[in-house]
């Protein structure tokens, strides 16, 4: 708006206009960075940051896209006070309305898909009718259907998973990803089409600064944001982190649909979708081809905990996975974490009282030949010195075998370095083949059964024979008694 006011751009839009350039603008498209750090190997740190940030990004660009679009309709000189409360209520309306339809659909797909093991084709369908229903349902009430089919996504994995085989959890996986890439290589040739569309109002001022303030707030955002963050966070990022968040900003599918649904009652129309595909290709095409994060190495990662996090799994594993999955039944939080480390302070603490004894009974010994010297010692075993009286028994000046090879052993720093970290070590060793051994049981626990079968007549002749063998089997065992 401030250059606008200075007459530098061809075309006069409004402040509300912008506003909506402004959103649509914004939409960072998640599979384009998804492709561009799979071909660099970034981290889990890295990928998930930012593949959450696109993706929620998203969402919220088109509630505000949705937003600033009714404002225009009504007009900026038509505007009061209270419709910009009500847009602000609305976006977190809005917003949180989208999460919580999410949320639902997830919970009904993880109730449901917990008792169809007797007809395994039936998961599948409603791991993708309900979320579906989910989107379309967000549509009609005007809430955020970007952020109920994410939200939905997010929690059906925590659950659905464990009610399908392997095979079957393979077979959706590959479809949806098969699916979302057909879908953005759709939307990426209308892109091109629309490229070679004559229809186009190049204003060079307009493409320049949009380019260049693309870049530039999206590096001043993530670098305030995270030198916010790292005050608070247990893994902070670090200048190599900042750089991929602040070149991870790519624009695609998301923006090119938005730009396209402008109403055709803004006069800038055509200059705003020229400009959002100029951006999409610099972005896309040019910071990909350049390879300037193609360098970075896998930044080793270190899982931080945190109370809020740690509450919730107790509730996911008391309260969630036993009403949302299958094989699941109540149990505890497993706390092998806090089992290692208080094994860890007790035997730092074990080390730390070793060496005070040590230093204690050198104590003793120069306190004894001290006495030896001045002739003060009597047949009881006491020790008298003037100024300074302790009574000491024979027993405190006994000295054991096992005293002395562990004085030898501690004698040494590394010594006393290297016993903490080897039954650190055993301890953690220890610890795992536990759950290994645990984890195996109840793999071997599990009835697996058939996957999903393409004669579906069969299976349900098959499921229908187990039921009545049950029964049969029931009958013949009341008969007997």
């Amino acid at each position: 708006m401030v250059l606008s006011s200075y007459g530098i751009f061809s075309m006069e839009f409004s402040t509300t206009e912008i506003f909506v350039f402004s959103a649509l603008i914004s939409a960072v498209d998640p599979v384009a960075v998804i492709a561009v750090f799979e071909e660099i190997n970034v981290n889990e740190f890295i990928f998930v940051n930012v593949f959450g940030e696109a993706l929620f990004n998203d969402g919220v660009t088109v509630v505000l896209y949705q937003m600033f679009k009714s404002f225009t309709l009504i007009g900026a000189e038509n505007l009061e006070p209270i419709d910009y409360a009500a847009g602000v209520l609305s976006f977190l309306l809005v917003a949180c309305g989208g999460a919580v339809i999410g949320l639902i659909a997830a919970f009904i797909v993880s109730f449901i898909t917990k008792y169809t093991n007797q007809v395994r084709i039936l998961a599948p369908v409603f791991i993708f009718v309900i979320p579906y229903m989910a989107y379309l349902t967000a549509e009609i009430t005007s809430l955020s259907s970007i952020i109920a089919i994410a939200v939905c996504g997010m929690a059906m994995k925590q659950y659905v998973k464990g009610n399908i085989t392997t095979t079957a959890a393979n077979a959706v996986k590959y479809f949806v990803k098969m699916l979302a890439q057909s879908s953005e290589t759709v939307i990426f040739m209308f892109l091109g089409l629309s490229t070679m569309s004559s229809n186009h109002y190049w204003d060079t001022a307009f493409v320049v600064a949009t380019v260049g303030f693309c870049l530039l707030y999206r590096t001043i955002g993530v670098l305030a944001q995270c030198f916010f963050l790292n005050k608070f966070r247990h893994k902070k990022f670090t200048k190599i982190d900042q750089l991929i968040l602040s070149y991870g900003g790519l624009r695609g599918a998301i923006a090119f649909g938005l730009a396209m649904s402008i109403p055709a009652t803004i006069m800038a129309r055509q200059m705003f979708i020229t400009t959002t595909i100029v951006v999409i290709f610099f972005t896309v095409f040019l910071q990909y081809l350049d390879y300037m994060m193609s360098g970075v190495e896998d930044i080793a990662g270190q899982q931080g905990h945190y109370s809020l996090r740690d509450n919730f799994e107790r509730f996911n594993a008391k309260v969630l996975r036993p009403i949302l999955m299958r094989n699941e039944k109540k149990k505890n939080f497993d706390a092998s974490s806090i089992v290692r480390a208080y094994q860890k302070i007790t035997l730092e603490d074990a080390m730390n009282l070793t060496k005070m004894q040590k230093a204690e009974h050198k104590r003793i010994s120069a306190l004894r030949e001290y006495a030896i010297r001045q002739e003060l010692r009597f047949g009881d075993g006491t020790y008298v010195n003037k100024g300074y009286e302790k009574d000491l028994s024979v027993n405190d000046m006994t000295v054991t075998p096992q005293q002395k090879q562990l004085d030898k052993v501690l004698a040494s720093g590394e010594n006393v370095d290297g016993l903490y970290a080897l039954f650190s070590e055993l301890l953690d060793r220890k610890l795992k083949e536990l759950n290994t051994t645990r984890g195996q049981v109840k793999v071997n626990n599990e009835e697996e059964g058939e996957d999903i079968q393409d004669d579906y007549m069969r299976q349900m002749a098959t499921s229908s024979n187990a039921v009545s063998s049950l029964t049969s089997h029931n009958q013949l065992n009341l008969t007997i008694s």
